[in-house]
């Protein structure tokens, strides 16, 4: 289930981004430069935003940069929402001191999200029992193994209530535009995408790729050599009696591995397959639907939009027009002067968010103030 928060007109809302040992740059640049953005094209500050350590020392990302936080977690920070950002090792990057402060931020009923591996961090803390969650797919057997109360999913990001997670790599630039696009519209959203020459903001039914093995290892090479067929032959689906006899099982054998494994149905995991490939088709090329259709093996364009909108909420025709659900736009946000952006709202002592010196230097920009809200 997902849900928007309302934006409080006034003021920005304030992120705060809680950077484990050996986080992904990558995955930190794409939550963070879209806010960036955000402000640059509103041409006023929407967002805040606070690097955040322990204790406030600079971070080592996988890459071996060093990062050195804009604060530490025992500043008094009005936060609207905290993203955990993980990486390489989360189990042993995460200590009982992230823990403490997620709970507490927890308490005071601050948002809370995470990119890549920062999930974990959160299921450590108790804090994603019964929310929708994705993680880099690397973690998702480990992750499921260990919270078993979490509601794990494959999706590149999930936004479920009050927590948006995302599973990396470039996955958290399109959970940040779809909450944009909640918060002040989709115009706003799409100029982000354009800047970024971003081709195609995805959403949250999009798949990650995860390979097949690596849920499995090599302990099922039967179920490996099913799937390679049925992926091989998404426009001619092949029978199921076929596929049994092409590998040595019975059908009741091949059923068994299916449930087991994959838990669902031998036809269910193919008809998921066909229709994963006709919205990849859908969205990123000009085929018409009748031959997307046709392309993943459908025999009527009735029946490919009717197992299409039970299976994604809309009909492919929506699916290719891009409509979706539309926030509406938030009120205006009080025009502040830039020496009083840059103490904060938090007292004379507290960081001054770097979206200050970015949202000045981007009032040179031709972009600035291009989108109006």
């Amino acid at each position: 289930m997902t849900t928007s928060t309302p934006v409080a007109a006034g003021s920005p809302q304030t992120l705060g981004f809680l950077l484990l040992d050996n986080f992904t740059l990558i995955s930190l640049a794409s939550a963070i430069e879209p806010l960036r953005m955000a402000n640059q094209l509103a041409g006023r500050e929407l967002y805040r935003w606070y690097t955040l350590s322990l204790d406030g020392a600079p971070v080592r990302a996988s890459d071996g940069l060093q990062v050195t936080p804009d604060a530490a977690t025992n500043m008094p920070l009005a936060l609207d929402m905290v993203i955990v950002c993980g990486g390489i090792g989360p189990s042993r990057s995460v200590q009982r001191e992230h823990i403490a402060w997620l709970q507490g931020q927890a308490r005071q009923s601050r948002r809370l999200g995470a990119v890549c591996t920062g999930s974990w961090a959160l299921a450590r803390a108790g804090l994603l029992d019964g929310y929708e969650t994705s993680i880099h797919w690397e973690c998702l057997a480990a992750m499921q193994e260990a919270f078993p109360r979490v509601a794990l999913t494959t999706r590149l990001f999930s936004i479920d209530r009050d927590r948006a997670t995302a599973s990396g790599g470039t996955a958290p630039l399109d959970m940040m535009l779809n909450l944009i696009g909640r918060d002040h519209g989709r115009e706003l959203s799409a100029g982000i995408s354009e800047m970024f020459i971003y081709d195609r903001v995805r959403g949250e039914q999009d798949q990650q790729r995860v390979p097949l093995k690596h849920v499995l290892g090599t302990t099922q090479p039967k179920l490996l050599e099913i799937v390679a067929l049925m992926e091989a032959n998404l426009e001619e689906p092949i029978g199921l009696d076929e596929l049994a006899h092409y590998v040595d099982v019975s059908r009741r054998q091949l059923e068994r591995l299916f449930q087991k494994y994959l838990h669902c149905s031998p036809s269910r995991y193919y008809l998921k397959l066909r229709l994963t490939r006709a919205r990849q088709l859908l969205k990123q090329t000009p085929m018409s639907i009748i031959e997307v259709a046709s392309a993943c093996g459908f025999v009527s364009t009735p029946h490919f939009s009717k197992c299409y909108r039970e299976y994604f909420g809309i009909p492919p025709r929506d699916e290719r027009l891009g409509i979706g659900s539309r926030a509406p736009a938030a009120e205006p946000l009080h025009t502040k002067a830039l020496a009083g952006l840059a103490q904060g709202d938090d007292g004379p002592d507290a960081p001054v968010s770097s979206a200050v010196l970015a949202l000045a230097q981007a009032q040179g920009e031709p972009t600035y103030a291009s989108v109006p809200l």
